[in-house]
């Protein structure tokens, strides 16, 4: 039976974080420290725990990092309120399982509203959410005790987080470091699925409607070249061409030089030149 029920917990959710951000214009709330503090959250959750661990690391396997880094990253990715691994591994393999097509879970073809954010709220049967479909999308992480009790802990983790921003620097931290820092973030994310799915430039052939966008790519941290990474789901580096700046590739690129990463996948020149689009370079627009 398709489940036809609003996720009103998530709606809830996001409205409440939406509203609680527009504290940020609210002068006693504003404090330099605050502001920092968010800029560093936000880096740190959004390039090492969701582009870095979830994306690249966990969900296709294009990296492989030292557990010790992997864990660190993961519950970085926790903090970034985007759900647990588990869960958003499952929901993006399905994306690309189906990208762009019935069952995708954000499918742009039901518009830039629905691929960027109605999806987590409306009626919406394509988004994994129980036991059995984890364990069919990613059961390398369910066999992973660590990533089940992150299942578990996911906003008990959230709560202790905040109150420890709470204990540190008072509400303006929690103001700036958790509810915008989430906002900016959520919706940096959400523009990969919506806006590199229709604007922009295609230098691969795809069965989807993948670009590559420069603003998404500096704003998600190099994962705005889209059309490249539906091309190859596998690799490492998302920004194929030398113009095309992908800040975590340059990650990847040193934790292999320190050796805390290995098995770093790219794409072969030859394969790259089989699905290119066309023998004339791209240019970003």
């Amino acid at each position: 039976m398709v489940d036809a029920r609003p996720n009103w917990p998530n709606g809830i959710g996001l409205l409440i974080i939406h509203l609680c951000a527009l504290a940020i214009f609210v002068p006693i709330f504003f404090s330099w420290p605050a502001l920092i503090a968010a800029a560093c959250v936000a880096y740190a959750t959004g390039a090492w725990g969701i582009t870095l661990c979830y994306h690249r690391t966990l969900t296709h396997r294009s990296v492989r990092l030292v557990k010790p880094v992997e864990y660190a990253t993961a519950i970085l990715g926790l903090l970034a309120m985007q759900g647990d691994p588990i869960s958003w591994v499952a929901t993006h393999r399905r994306h690309h399982a189906h990208s762009d097509q019935n069952g995708d879970p954000h499918d742009a073809g039901r518009g830039f509203g629905w691929a960027h954010w109605e999806w987590l709220f409306k009626p919406n049967p394509d988004v994994p959410r129980t036991v059995p479909e984890f364990q069919k999308y990613c059961p390398d992480l369910w066999n992973e005790r660590f990533y089940r009790a992150l299942y578990q802990l996911n906003f008990p983790i959230q709560v202790a987080f905040a109150g420890m921003l709470l204990a540190i620097g008072g509400w303006p931290f929690v103001v700036w470091a958790v509810f915008g820092r989430l906002v900016f973030a959520y919706h940096s994310t959400w523009l990969v699925n919506s806006a590199t799915h229709m604007f922009g430039y295609r230098t691969y052939k795809t069965t989807d409607r993948s670009t590559n966008s420069w603003w998404v790519a500096l704003l998600s941290f190099g994962e705005g070249w889209h059309n490249n990474h539906h091309a190859f789901p596998y690799s490492a580096r998302h920004g194929l061409a030398w113009y095309e700046f992908d800040i975590t590739w340059w990650t990847i690129k040193f934790l292999w030089l320190v050796r805390l990463a290995d098995r770093v996948r790219v794409p072969s020149e030859a394969l790259r030149a089989r699905l290119r689009v066309t023998r004339r370079k791209p240019h970003p627009v």
